[in-house]
């Protein structure tokens, strides 16, 4: 099955080309990301980092409050603050009161600000990251990030608007239906090679962004939600400005 027909199938189900191009996530150049501040990086590290097994509303809700109590996630004043004022935080109403996620703020704190001094900036390595090799990207992330392993590093690349796909269900299931034999929660290199190839062919044979035919792919099976509803759930997760 060619992509088209994955695009087509899409297009009805949604009601149109045009109903289905509003369900689609704004996607930032390599330069636009390049731009934003470190700070916003790590924000969107413990956005994702405390969503993960939380009730998203929840924390959305909170945000605000999170900012204030984090110094609007000021790199460097977050890594030089020593470790007691860390573990105050566990006492913060303002924070999720939760000392591992607490404490993979404070160590990925550390790993932005030394990945910015080899890299120039930290939004620069993210944005100079090829998507076609976004597992590549994913496997770093987890290894010298905390807690950034599986869909939390897959919703911190789209909180901060990289071009990326996830591994959600529908999407996995369109996949498959390519002829390829792999889990419907791959985690193995293996299996994400596999993904990451399709993708490359895709977007090689589109010229989409890797973001756009993840939702097109996630659209086009499963349960078909109304336009309106997928909207105001995008809202809750819109990327960051």
């Amino acid at each position: 099955m060619t992509f088209k027909e994955i695009h087509n199938r899409a297009i009805e189900r949604k009601g149109g080309e045009k109903q289905l191009n509003k369900l689609l996530l704004p996607v930032k150049s390599q330069k636009e990301l390049a731009q934003l501040g470190d700070d916003r990086f790590l924000a969107m590290m413990c956005k994702a980092i405390n969503q993960a097994g939380f009730n998203w509303t929840v924390i959305n809700n909170k945000w605000p409050q999170f900012e204030e109590a984090l110094f609007n996630f000021n790199v460097e004043k977050l890594y030089f603050m020593p470790q007691e004022k860390w573990e105050a935080y566990t006492q913060d109403s303002r924070v999720v009161r939760n000392w591992m996620k607490i404490k993979a703020l404070m160590e990925n704190t550390g790993f932005v600000y030394y990945t910015a001094q080899d890299h120039g900036s930290f939004a620069k390595f993210i944005a100079d990251w090829p998507t076609s090799d976004q597992i590549g990207l994913l496997a770093y992330l987890k290894k010298n990030g905390s807690r950034l392993g599986g869909n939390t590093g897959h919703w911190f690349l789209r909180y901060v608007g990289k071009d990326c796909f996830t591994t959600a269900h529908d999407v996995i299931q369109v996949v498959k239906q390519q002829g390829h034999d792999i889990k419907d929660h791959p985690t193995s290199k293996r299996d994400l090679t596999v993904v990451q190839n399709v993708f490359n062919q895709w977007h090689e044979e589109t010229g989409l962004p890797y973001t756009h035919l993840s939702k097109i792919a996630a659209y086009s099976r499963g349960e078909n939600y109304q336009t309106e509803d997928i909207i105001a759930q995008n809202k809750k997760f819109e990327v960051i400005k």
